[in-house]
């Protein structure tokens, strides 16, 4: 029964109160300021007016912000499940996903939680204990409502990830020969037609041969003769079956096609089995398939060098050592976000002033950038969880410092935090970043820092740094490109700025060529002792029916060995002179030869640089370069530096000489939108989505091999990666005219606030470039008017108008000495950046840390070797 004062208040407060309906976004997870949850020790606080949670820390700034008083309280306790409990939760996952029923638990129960629930009047202090039928039925509508409704982070996340397998083209009318041959039901009686070994079997369903897989780098896995049997046939017959994995449900199904070469599903699998006499629904499975095959992979995360594994790592706890759970697939992010936090100017910026970034937030705090980057930060900085850690954990004398805990606490929720929301609203709208999918840490790096500068550029008055350069510009640096032409001589300098220095490995250069020969040359000879042996059994009359052969021999194979290549070759290689066959030469007016090579005109206070260890094979396959790299300590870049144009060179005319040679006007784009089907097909080899659509409207969709040829001899452009221009803005440009703004551009950005008059003066600015548009509109926010004044009066020439607005000029990027010192470096394992897992390294407090997903732990071994993305510090930043 309810106290009738208490009842008073409630009806008194009642008028904000608001039912969620099916649509609306309510925040019950956690709260909006902190990483509070209802976990907490506090507990969580819901606002029954805008469905919005918060920490008991931050109930007085939600009341003050939102002037809403009934907050729905919800305080869960964990207790501990029992034996028949835990091992349901234990039971071994039948499937790559994540969540979901036989799935990865992203979070596996090791509780059962018991929960409960009260409505709090806010400040009076008075509390309803739910349920509660004498309330308003506004109020209980509310609560019912909010109880049944998922989470706004429910909503956006995908609940279970499955790999994803597409239905193979040449299922449908697969060709099923007649030799008259049926395969046994009993897997004793299979062998494979070629060598005769029993595992790993794959039977091809067009011609009933069973071939073996493929055999990995170490020898396990098979001797390729499936693979094999489909080339020799003319390449024909492209879809194969792992005899072994078998059921009513299904089967692993592979398919050789150059145009699929993966995981398919095959939905005719069962009349293609009866064709050799096999009952699919009288099948059992009786070897792993190859989604188990990867779990082993993943439970195990027998990553040695990398993850160090083998090695007991002193966890750490505390600021500066917090972890971030994975979310699924999230550790690009977690890895990409650790490392970018060493930035103390992010902590001036977003933690220390987290308060008032709060307190100014709109509304809808999860949507909001800079709260999301302060709640971010608070939490890595100063080690607030929202959650108390349940066991005590040893402390250094220095920890209230901000020195580390150590020896951890046995409870990841009280040492890490679950960065839900932040990945939710920078990856929001992103056809990759919104996904569960493993991405590329490189691209999501640069869009969290493009993400970044906007969302600063927006709120500058707000988190006062209306004359402070955006966080990216820390990593910017301008390049410099010297060409030189064959005939003339003549020379031209063009500058570009970047924010990622991508190095090749010039595999030439390795240092251990002869350890390397001499490595091959055993492997080479182990393969041809097991061809002889196989050559050897198909001469004999085969083995007695039911017994495995014993005369193939298996040894175990010796660690690999791999390159190892100096980090100087890399740096050699990125500034060597480059032969430019197709240069158009001012000084001639005609095509000739060229030399370019570049140089760094500044030097940032920050430096990330990729190794570029992920390459197209000849197969249009994504695969990684298995070579170390010797990174060292520290780096000077003094040599590196661009020194301009020398008082004895003869520079290219811009617009044609004297001599009457003219430069040729730059050709017009094609008008032709980018094929989606082959700009999937690229992007599925790795490259990014705007280099992919680049590629197709260059080759005018000509197919994937030719835009794979185009990708090859352009990724080294400086637009590669920049957004297609809008058609009408290309054509327009192309004519000598002015562009015309694509109404679609204009709409998207008229929603951040500007004026049609602006918006279109922006895209006109910019080549109808929306992403350089908004920034060409936030960095004129103190003289805007000015600026589209200055546009708009130019007429055609809106990329002049641009440079007089002050917004074609490079902003003054931070420069100094080009002495670097290692702070950190991301590694990546797994055969490429669509795949694998992500670990990052961070030397804090002159020791190496790794942080993996939420585990935090000192580094015993870093293997700065097989690092994939390097953070420098220049040694005189601030």
């Amino acid at each position: 029964m309810a106290d009738e004062a208490a009842l008073d208040a409630v009806r008194a407060a009642m008028r904000s109160v608001r039912v969620p309906g099916h649509h609306d976004k309510v925040y019950k997870d956690e709260c909006s300021f902190s990483f509070d949850t209802p976990l907490s020790a506090g507990g969580l606080y819901l606002n029954l007016a805008t469905w919005q949670a918060c920490g008991e820390e931050f109930l007085p700034l939600d009341h003050q912000r939102t002037g809403n008083s009934l907050y729905l309280h919800e305080k869960w306790h964990k207790v501990p499940l029992s034996e028949e409990e835990r091992a349901k939760v234990d039971a071994r996952p039948e499937k790559l996903a994540i969540g979901g029923d036989g799935g990865f638990q992203a979070e596996p129960d090791k509780f059962r939680i018991e929960k409960q629930q009260a409505l709090v009047v806010y400040p009076q202090g008075l509390r309803v204990q739910l349920p509660c039928p004498e309330l308003p039925e506004l109020v209980l509508n509310a609560i019912n409502a909010i109880a049944a409704h998922d989470s706004a982070s429910a909503q956006e996340q995908v609940a279970v990830w499955e790999e994803e397998k597409r239905v193979s083209r040449y299922a449908e009318s697969l060709p099923l020969l007649d030799s008259g041959r049926k395969i046994p039901s009993d897997p004793s009686q299979w062998r494979c037609d070629d060598t005769g070994v029993t595992e790993n079997l794959w039977l091809n369903l067009s011609t009933g041969h069973i071939g073996s897989g493929r055999q990995n780098w170490d020898g396990s896995g098979g001797n390729g003769s499936a693979l094999r049997h489909y080339e020799a046939t003319g390449r024909k017959y492209p879809l194969a079956v792992k005899l072994g994995t078998i059921t009513p449900n299904g089967a692993d199904v592979f398919s050789y096609a150059d145009d699929e070469n993966d995981m398919v599903i095959d939905p005719k699998l069962g009349e293609h089995l009866a064709h050799w006499g096999i009952n699919m629904l009288s099948m059992s499975k009786t070897e792993k398939t190859m989604a188990e095959l990867q779990i082993d992979l993943n439970m195990s995360f027998e990553f040695d060098k990398i993850t160090e594994s083998g090695f007991t790592l002193q966890p750490l706890s505390g600021p500066g050592y917090v972890g971030l759970k994975n979310l699924g697939n999230s550790c690009y992010m977690n890895s990409v976000l650790q490392v970018l936090w060493t930035l103390p100017q992010l902590k001036q910026r977003y933690a220390d002033p987290a308060q008032a970034i709060f307190t100014s937030a709109p509304q809808e705090v999860a949507a909001d950038f800079p709260a999301q980057m302060a709640k971010l930060g608070v939490a890595l900085t100063t080690g607030r969880t929202g959650m108390p850690s349940e066991e005590a954990a040893p402390m250094d004398h220095d920890a209230a410092n901000g020195a580390p805990h150590l020896g951890g606490t046995g409870n990841d929720d009280a040492t890490s935090i679950r960065p839900q929301f932040f990945k939710s609203l920078v990856g929001r709208g992103h056809p990759e970043f919104a996904s569960a999918r493993q991405q590329d840490a490189s691209e999501y790096f640069q869009h969290l820092l493009e993400f970044m500068t906007r969302a600063e550029r927006a709120a500058a008055q707000r988190l006062g740094i209306a004359e402070a350069p955006p966080t990216a510009d820390a990593f910017k640096f301008e390049m410099e490109d010297r060409i030189q032409c064959g005939e003339s001589g003549r020379v031209s300098y063009k500058r570009s700025v970047s924010t990622l220095l991508g190095l090749d490995i010039p595999l030439e250069a390795a240092t251990n060529k002869e350890e390397l020969e001499e490595f091959q040359e055993r492997e080479a000879k182990r393969a041809k002792l097991k061809e002889a042996q196989a050559d050897a059994y198909i001469s004999q009359e085969g083995p007695t029916p039911g017994a495995p052969p014993t005369h193939i021999a298996k040894d175990t194979p010796e660690e690999r060995v791999l390159p190892k290549v100096p980090f100087g070759a890399s740096l050699e290689k990125w500034a060597g002179d480059a032969v430019l066959e197709d240069y158009h030469s001012a000084a001639l007016g005609r095509k000739t030869h060229a030399t370019k090579h570049t140089r760094l005109a500044t030097m940032p206070p920050y430096l990330m640089v990729q190794m570029k260890r992920y390459y197209v094979a000849k197969d249009w396959t994504a695969r990684k370069l298995e070579v170390l790299v010797d990174v060292p300590d520290s780096l000077d870049l003094e040599p590196l530096r661009a020194a301009g144009p020398q008082p004895h060179e003869e520079l290219q005319p811009e617009d044609g000489d004297a001599s009457g040679g003219a430069a040729e006007p730059p050709a017009a784009p094609p008008a032709v939108q980018p094929d989606p089907e082959i700009v999937s097909q690229l992007v599925g080899m790795g490259f990014s989505e705007n280099g992919s659509k680049r590629a197709a409207v260059a080759t005018q969709n000509a197919g994937a091999e030719a835009c794979m040829e185009w990708v090859l001899g352009h990724m080294e452009d400086a637009d590669f990666n920049d957004p297609l221009p809008a058609p009408s803005a290309t054509t327009a440009a192309a004519a000598g005219g002015s562009p015309e703004a694509n109404p679609e551009s204009v709409m998207m950005l008229t929603s951040m606030g500007f004026t049609d008059q602006q918006a279109g003066a922006a895209l006109k600015a910019c080549q109808g470039s929306v992403e350089r548009a908004a920034d060409w509109l936030f960095s004129h926010t103190d003289d805007l008017d000015s600026a589209v004044a200055a546009v708009l009066s130019a007429g055609g020439s809106g990329a002049a108008a641009a440079s007089e607005a002050g917004g074609g000029a490079t902003a003054k990027l931070g420069d100094g000495r080009g002495q670097y010192s290692l702070v950190g470096f991301i590694s990546h394992m797994g055969s490429n950046t669509a795949c694998g897992h992500y670990v990052c390294h961070i030397k804090k407090a002159g020791r190496w840390v790794i942080f993996n997903d939420e585990k935090v732990a000192v580094s015993e071994h870093p293997p700065r070797d097989l690092g994939y993305m390097y953070l420098f510090k220049r040694d005189d930043a601030p």
